[in-house]
């Protein structure tokens, strides 16, 4: 039997109604598939905090560089006190793994309340670099005060960090439809921007049946809520990415169907949605639980072509046909998303979809 091991961070808010919502999901869909999956829950944020006196405890980094993947609930650190060991841990993880691709698909449902029919793209977003400040230097921030009255913010752009995503979302673009389009400034930032584009074609060398072009990021969020459906992969700088996401989710439904994850050149990858932690509808059992479940989803569907696990994809393929049925009649979907169940009947209506198709498959 194919054998996985895969770790569990809830994170923070709704992330401790999500996360399981999606390793629930996931069960089913591998004990289907003849996949045995070692699930291995550690704790993260606020709660690890309160526990181990840590947002990252001790021996977490070390514990997850055994596994095969994790899953990372969304992270609510604006609300963390401002005690010594409450920090941010998905930069840290994200740069302590090499995980410098961001990938945030983007896909239209009917009758979710999109604004575009057949809009099916993906922003591959640099994870590791740019300007957040957490994660652009090696040590200290990329962010500081020189006086009372001024802030100075770094960029940081490398030829080797652009041009590893760029080859990244060459390889996905060869994947679909073999378009990938850059965004960039660099008729301001003549030479951050400059050089990103310098080696994103550098890369598209090595892959000339991907056609090519780039748009300047201001025209291409205009164009995102114009012609969504003419791109199919982007590749972007780390800020840009996030915004042109976020934007990207707007079109399809809201951000609770804004799944992602995040890959490297290792064989290790997190699936994390880029929704943040939604504190206030915690608890009350109404989150969407899309943008998890997909994005673990995708960890699957990674996992099976990185170890080539048959049973894996097999997994990943069952969990999208049972979302997609759920997503498709208003009784098995969320409020927002012109739905009328919750957390609880979305998530039973996706398993049953499994179990479903399992019989079907078996029949």
């Amino acid at each position: 039997m194919a054998h996985l091991t895969i770790g569990i961070l809830n994170g923070d808010d709704i992330g401790h109604e999500i996360v399981p919502t999606a390793v629930r999901i996931a069960r089913a869909a591998a004990a289907r598939t003849g996949l045995d999956i070692d699930w291995r829950p550690m704790p993260i944020g606020r709660s690890a905090l309160d526990t181990h006196g840590s947002t990252m405890p001790d021996g977490t980094l070390e514990t997850l560089s055994t596994l095969d993947g994790f899953i990372l609930g969304p992270i609510g650190h604006r609300a963390y006190p401002k005690v010594i060991g409450a920090i941010n841990p998905h930069p840290i993880l994200r740069k302590h793994f090499g995980l410098f691709a961001n990938v945030r698909p983007t896909r239209s449902f009917p009758g979710l309340g999109a604004l575009f029919d057949d809009v099916d793209l993906v922003i591959v977003r640099e994870n590791n670099e740019g300007f957040q400040p957490d994660r652009n230097v090696v040590a200290g921030s990329g962010e500081f005060r020189p006086t009372h009255d001024t802030t100075i913010s770094v960029r940081v752009i490398t030829r080797a960090g652009s041009y590893r995503v760029a080859k990244a979302a060459l390889e996905l673009a060869r994947t679909r439809r073999r378009k990938l389009t850059i965004v960039h400034k660099d008729t301001v930032f003549k030479l951050g921007c400059g050089m990103f584009v310098e080696e994103c074609y550098r890369a598209a060398e090595q892959f000339p049946d991907v056609a090519v072009d780039e748009v300047i990021v201001d025209t291409f969020a205009m164009r995102l809520l114009r012609d969504p459906q003419t791109f199919d992969v982007v590749v972007t700088t780390n800020m840009f990415g996030d915004i042109l996401s976020d934007e990207a989710a707007g079109l399809v439904g809201g951000l609770g169907m804004a799944p992602g994850l995040c890959i490297g050149e290792g064989n290790i990858a997190m699936a994390q949605a880029a929704h943040g932690s939604a504190p206030d509808i915690a608890g009350k059992g109404i989150v969407n639980p899309y943008a998890m479940v997909e994005s673990t989803r995708m960890l699957l569907e990674w996992l099976g072509h990185n170890r080539g696990i048959a049973e894996a994809l097999a997994a990943a393929s069952m969990m999208a046909q049972a979302t997609i049925a759920a997503l498709s009649r208003p009784e098995t979907r969320t409020g927002d998303i012109r739905g009328i169940t919750n957390t609880e009947g979305m998530t039973s209506a996706i398993v049953a979809a499994i179990e479903k198709e399992s019989e079907n498959v078996l029949a």
